[in-house]
């Protein structure tokens, strides 16, 4: 098969531009159009409109569209709002297909202007027409000299790809940029993003071969599904680095009101970039120092940072800004310590950061860095120089450059300005980080610690459910649905109770009683000392209001607690409903430690789980981290060790550690519960008692609410789980035993032997190159998917304990978002043994229960095996009528 031109091409390598509503006036946003197009060089073909000129910027200037007799690839449109849907009109009739939308007066204008943009949104898909905008900069390719912006900057060829919701920021950073020697590989601002947003721009800057690093300026997601999809897919493949306004309330505020979009909880927007495997930044300045970083150094082992320089004031500056964000400085071995002690002056001390003294020069620069790095414990270095008397900064420089670095990253800090110029241009020949202060180089290791660790969270690919004892998810929803017939949204105490035994979460004991003799013998039952606690359907935080009794250990006691809570919630609440009381064993809080878990629906990024401190502090503590689900051991491991509460759940004074299998067990099915139970809005257990005999739910809260289903189980999520569910074995003709299931990041091993293993007919059948191996790239993108936007499933046989693949099939959703472009290959030594069959039967079936209408795909024409499968399949098979090399291949997903 063969992938086809990316959709947005003729957005960001544009050969011919219509320019409508070009101008001449002074100040007006169609002058600046067409002279940024004009001055940068722009080596396509231009056409101004507009009908009040016969000529503009020494071009013939069109009345209108419709009288360009050459073929346009983009229409950049910057007429009155009000016009827009009619120019798109005529442009349809030029069969154009891609339009940047600069007017303003949408989305952003109130009701009037969102009916606009609605109309124009209708207009552009009636005609097959993708907008970028409106009320947006628009557009910049540096190298191809487009710069489709009416900004007053031209933009530098680089290797930085930015995209912004805001275009004045755009602006103020093309500004900031020229002077500080930074270049771009494309600059996009999105505006009211209509159409195009994050998802796409992202897409295709991923596989953009000009694009080092993409960075990404957020007020708002619109598509969180979208959004981390896209971003996880770009992230696979090179640093993103992310920087969002509105990290507190009224920010928050301000940047929705901007751009139409949500925000969401600040906490939460981290938890998703953790999973995305990005880094973010705070400032514009920590913006293009992680790129700079995360892009030009080598992989990160660890987080232990060495310092070395020739002044001890700097060396402390760093030191500081490490413990503010609790970074590792590594402790040097004694046999690096003994080397540097003779390599030298006496009157160095042996410690890290290293000051190998104001008279450093180039040898002893390059003879520590050396013997530093060359230290086990060490996984990082940064060097700093500052300009002193004797001091010969370029040569030092060229020392660092010149240094074996051992695999390990090595930044650079030469401090001041006019003494240091030419190092840092060294520097950034090198593709050696460099920075200005201590502080800041500081903050850009911290970034790639971060950005490191957070692609680890990003190769995690749980699946919905474990693989322990199936939970009873059809009693569950029972339970749910019972309380939603009845016109409930929160589960009593025993059905939340319910809920949580059928995902198999410890729970104690408990019984409702009417009255205070039936609470008596349900004590009797369990067993005493009880808890008793208030039971009604509109009462919540039962522990608030005086509705809950501990450890009540007389017969006695329980009838008259009984008596008492319902007196003193009634004198309280005198009209809400009372049921009776809840009597439940009373939990062994022996070394107990009090946690808390909690589901809450983020309205961008849905269901989060909270893990920290339990019990009446919770709230004041606020020791509490959050994850995106689905969860595994290692996410989980991660959450826990984000809070304070995790030091004392080992082993503590003369508390013995807690059975750390039976939190991540409990934490394993809350992940579960609410990939499978979308309804669930909020759930609270707390507290959550663990001990070295495990963890019990003494309360819980769930808040339910009716959920719309789709296609898709899991569109309430963020992230997709891996589809476990997807999962069949079956067996050949002859009795061999095959696996086919979707792919995962661990296979990409078995991915390269399959292709090396393939014949070259094969490899080209596929590739439609000659291939010897795959690239990392393409190893990524095949191994690690999303399975929501694409799927991929392989053929796998076991041998000699460990599994080889045979076959492999996979999809990727076209942008029209109703088809798809399939691929197959079966290793040769396995065709027709029906494998191809039946991968793509379960790739069928698969897409048309994903909601797909159509599947289609390139076959060269000489690959006949393929071809006759199409046809057994019930595809349709034609030429292509531009490449009579290719057959074209579509089927219809009615049925699979």
């Amino acid at each position: 098969m063969h992938s086809a031109r990316h959709s947005l091409e003729t957005f960001f390598a544009a050969s011919s531009i219509a320019i409508i509503g070009a101008s001449e006036r002074p100040g007006a946003v169609g002058t600046r159009l067409l002279q940024n197009l004009i001055e940068a060089g722009y080596k396509g073909k231009l056409y101004p409109v507009n009908p009040k000129y016969t000529a503009l910027g020494g071009l013939r200037c069109y009345v209108s569209v419709t009288q360009i007799e050459a073929r346009i690839d983009l229409a950049l449109i910057a007429t009155p709002a009000a016009t827009v849907p009619d120019v798109l009109r005529s442009c349809a009739g030029q069969d154009i297909g891609a339009a940047i939308i600069i007017s303003a007066g949408f989305g952003e204008a109130g009701d009037k202007g969102r009916r606009l943009q609605e109309t124009l949104l209708d207009t552009a898909r009636r005609y097959g027409i993708r907008l970028l905008g409106p009320n947006c900069l628009g557009l910049i390719r540096p190298h191809l000299g487009l710069n489709a912006t009416f900004s007053k900057n031209q933009a530098a060829v680089g290797d930085l790809a930015l995209i912004s919701q805001s275009g004045a920021l755009c602006t103020a950073i093309m500004d900031w940029a020229e002077p500080n020697n930074v270049g771009f590989s494309a600059v996009v601002s999105l505006g009211d993003a209509a159409d195009l947003d994050f998802g796409d721009i992202l897409d295709y800057l991923a596989l953009d071969a000009r694009t080092r690093s993409i960075l990404l300026y957020v007020e708002g997601i619109k598509d969180a599904r979208r959004f981390i999809s896209a971003l996880r897919a770009a992230a696979r493949m090179k640093p993103v680095i992310v920087i969002k306004s509105g990290r507190n309330p009224a920010a928050s505020r301000a940047a929705r009101s901007h751009t139409g979009a949500l925000a969401g909880a600040d906490e939460v927007f981290d938890a998703a970039l953790e999973r995305a495997g990005v880094v973010r930044a705070c400032t514009i300045e920590q913006w293009f120092a992680a790129a700079q970083i995360v892009s030009s150094t080598q992989h990160l082992r660890g987080d232990r940072l060495a310092i070395v320089g020739n002044a001890g004031g700097p060396g402390v500056l760093a030191t500081d800004r490490a413990a503010d964000l609790h970074l590792t400085l590594a402790q040097l071995s004694p046999d690096t310590l003994t080397r540097l002690g003779a390599a030298l002056p006496e009157r160095w001390q042996p410690a890290n950061p290293v000051d190998i003294l104001g008279d450093a020069g180039p040898e002893r620069y390059a003879q520590a860095l050396d013997l530093i790095l060359r230290d086990p414990g060490v996984d990082a270095a940064l060097v700093i120089l500052t300009p002193q008397g004797m001091t010969d900064p370029e040569g030092c420089a060229t020392a660092v450059v010149d240094a074996d670095r051992h695999g390990k990253p090595v930044l650079a800090c030469w401090m001041g300005q006019k003494q240091v110029t030419s190092s840092r241009e060294r520097f950034a020949a090198a593709h050696i980080p460099y920075f200005n202060t201590p502080e800041a180089a500081i903050d850009a290791f911290a970034a790639l610690v971060r950005y490191t660790h957070n692609q680890r969270m990003l190769m995690q690919a749980p699946g919905s459910l474990s693989e322990q004892a199936e939970p009873d998810i059809e009693g569950a929803r029972m339970i749910i649905e019972g309380a939603l017939s009845e016109g409930r949204r929160q589960l009593s105490g025993l059905e939340s109770k319910a809920l949580l035994n059928a995902f198999r979460i410890p729970t104690m004991p408990a019984a409702f009683a009417r009255d205070a003799n039936e609470a008596l013998v349900v004590a009797e039952s369990l067993g005493l000392p009880v808890a008793m606690k208030i039971a009604s359907r509109t009462l919540t935080h039962k522990s608030d209001i005086g509705g809950v009794r501990l450890n009540i250990r007389s017969a006695v006691g329980v009838r008259t607690t009984f008596r008492e809570i319902i007196d003193a919630v009634r004198q309280k609440y005198p009209d809400e409903a009372i049921d009776g009381v809840t009597v439940e064993r009373m939990a062994d809080t022996h070394n107990a430690r009090e946690l808390m878990v909690g589901v809450a629906r983020d309205p961008v990024f849905g269901p989060t789980i909270r893990f920290g401190a339990g019990g009446g502090q919770a709230d004041i503590l606020e020791d509490h981290a959050i994850a995106l689900p689905p969860l595994n051991p290692h996410l989980i491991d991660a959450m826990i060790a984000r809070t304070r509460v995790a030091r004392l759940l080992d082993e503590f004074r003369e508390l013995p550690a807690i059975d750390h299998g039976a939190l991540e067990h409990a934490l394993l099915r809350v992940s579960e519960m609410v990939c499978e139970l979308p309804e669930i809005q909020e759930m609270d257990i707390n507290p959550l008692i663990a001990t070295e005999h495990g963890v019990v739910a003494v309360d819980a809260r769930f808040v339910v609410a009716p959920d719309a289903a789709g296609p898709n189980p899991y569109a309430h999520m963020a992230i997709h789980p891996y589809p476990t569910h997807l999962t069949q074995r079956w067996q050949l003709a002859d009795g061999t035993e095959l696996l086919i299931r979707p792919i995962r990041p661990e296979d990409a091993v078995a991915e390269q032997d399959f292709v090396l293993g393939l014949s070259e007919e094969s490899k080209y059948f596929r590739f439609r190159q000659t291939l010897n191996a795959l690239t990392p790239e393409m190893l990524v993108r095949f191994t690690q998917i999303d399975y929501d936007r694409e799927m991929a499933f392989i053929a796998v046989t076991g041998h000699a304990g460990h599994e080889i693949e045979i076959g492999v099939t996979r999809y990727i959703i076209n942008p029209d978002g109703e088809s798809c472009e399939f691929a197959l290959v079966v290793a040769d030594a396995w065709q027709g043994k029906g494998i191809g069959t039946r991968l793509m039967e379960q790739l069928m079936r698969t897409a048309h229960a994903r909601g797909l209408r159509r599947i289609e795909g390139e076959v060269l024409s000489r690959n006949r095996p393929m071809l006759k499968l199409m046809r057994h399949l019930g595809f349709s098979v034609r030429v292509d009528p531009e490449d009579p090399e290719i057959h074209l291949v579509t089927r219809s997903l009615g049925s699979s």
